[in-house]
This record gives C-alpha cells, structure tokens and sequence, in this order.
C-alpha cells in the first residue's frame, strides 16, 4: 500500500535509538530521507543512518540539544539545506528523571520539563515556520499514556507528556489553516534499551495492566506514526492515539 510518502523529508528527534529508531527506519522504508539528532550518542546515531542509507535514502545526523532553541532552528536549517526542504517532524527525544514529589530536587524539575517539554516546543516552533511558509507539513509528537492518567514517582514526567498533548492540540487549531496535521502517539510500556533495565518486577506490573498481555515493540509505534505521517491521515489533527494494548483502559 503506497502511503505517499516516496520523497518526503523527515526530522526525527532522539532518533539514535529505541522507538525513535524505528520511527526514523520505518519513515526510510516508505522513501523518506530522514535527519536524525544526537547529543551523546553519536555512533548509534551513524549506525542508523547508515541503515537509512542502506534502505537506499538520505540519512543525516545532527549534533544538537533538543532543549536548545538555537540548536532546534540551525537543525531545521540545515536539513533544508541538506535534503532540499522539510515535510514530516517527530519529536520523540525525551527522558525521565523519576522521585516522589515531597523529594524531588528543582534540578530533577527542570531537567524533565526542558528536554520533555521546552525541547518540543523548539522543534515545533521551528518546523511550524517552514510547514505556514510552504502551507503544508505534518507534525508527530510522542507523548505517553502517563501524560494521560499520571504515574506515582513521575510528576515531572507526567507534566511534560501532559503539556506535550495541551501544546499539539492548540497547534493543530493554529495550524490546520495552513494544511498541517499535528497529532500525538501515547504509548504504554515499549520494550526499548531503558525498559530492559527495568527490574523485572515493574515489567511484569506493565504486562499485567494491558489487555493484550504483552509489551509493545518501538515498531508498534512506529508503524502508527508513519500512518499519520502519509496522505492515509490527510483528514486526521488534533487527535491523541494510544499504543498500549490497552494498559490505560
């Protein structure tokens, strides 16, 4: 099934690994070029666009801090520079920094919400100037079901995956007028290289709250955030799609 994406381009934040490697090889398997940015990692990064390469498109990683606004424009910048436009950004890169509310420092605060948060707002703000100039674009932000109910330790986390869904719904009613789809994938439990580090008892808990008594693979997600990526997904904004195999139900 031709999803129409054969030539587009593509940013995909914290691309270097887990889900946002998927995304990243699952975009390239449809014909994207995809830029990916890294901060730390940089041969995980070289590694996958070595597979981009290998799936016969461009690849490109950047060294940048997503919760840099500088290091946000000079990366759309250059991608526009590099593969000649931009049509497809995912902001994936986040992390966790996890503590009970009464013990958690300012620093455990601040760090979760600028990457988590701040560090979408860049991209977002950045990629939505090119996508009003060209009147067209598509924007995929990956939030979490935790955002969505909360989770004990995780207030912080809970916050930025919460504002990440405020912040794509008010663009979607900002941006529809120029023809840009902004969506949000929320995913439970995925088995990534920091889930496999969980203790098992935690793993076990996650598996027991789905319905369909497993854990996801980063492809899941992938797979729906290439979906909304494509022409299939013309007619859908504003919308928030869990992938959790029913871990918040």
């Amino acid at each position: 099934m031709d999803l129409g994406l054969k030539g587009k381009n593509a940013i995909v934040t914290g691309g270097s690994m887990g889900i946002g490697t998927a995304i990243a090889l699952g975009l390239a398997a449809e014909g994207c070029s995809v830029a990916i940015n890294y901060r730390r990692h940089e041969s995980e990064a070289a590694g996958v666009v070595e597979r981009i390469e290998q799936l016969g498109c461009r690849g490109l990683a950047v060294k940048a801090d997503v919760a840099d606004f500088a290091d946000a424009q000079n990366m759309v910048r250059r991608v526009e520079e590099e593969f000649g436009g931009l049509d497809i950004l995912v902001c994936n890169a986040g992390i966790n920094w996890d503590g009970v509310i009464w013990k958690m420092t300012e620093e455990q605060w601040d760090t979760v919400i600028n990457v988590n948060l701040k560090g979408y707002f860049n991209y977002n703000r950045a990629a939505a100037e090119v996508f009003v100039r060209q009147k067209g674009g598509k924007i995929v932000n990956i939030s979490s079901i935790n955002g969505i109910r909360g989770k004990f330790g995780q207030s912080n986390y809970a916050a930025s995956k919460g504002g990440e869904i405020a912040m794509s719904k008010s663009l979607a009613r900002e941006l529809g007028k120029f023809n840009v789809n902004v969506n949000v994938v929320a995913p439970g439990m995925v088995m990534t290289e920091m889930a496999r580090k969980i203790p098992p008892e935690f793993l076990n808990k996650a598996v027991d709250e789905t319905v369909l008594g497993r854990i996801a693979a980063p492809e899941d997600c992938a797979n729906v955030v290439v979906f909304l990526c494509s022409d299939r997904a013309r007619h859908v904004t504003g919308e928030v799609i869990q992938v959790d195999g029913g871990q918040y139900i």
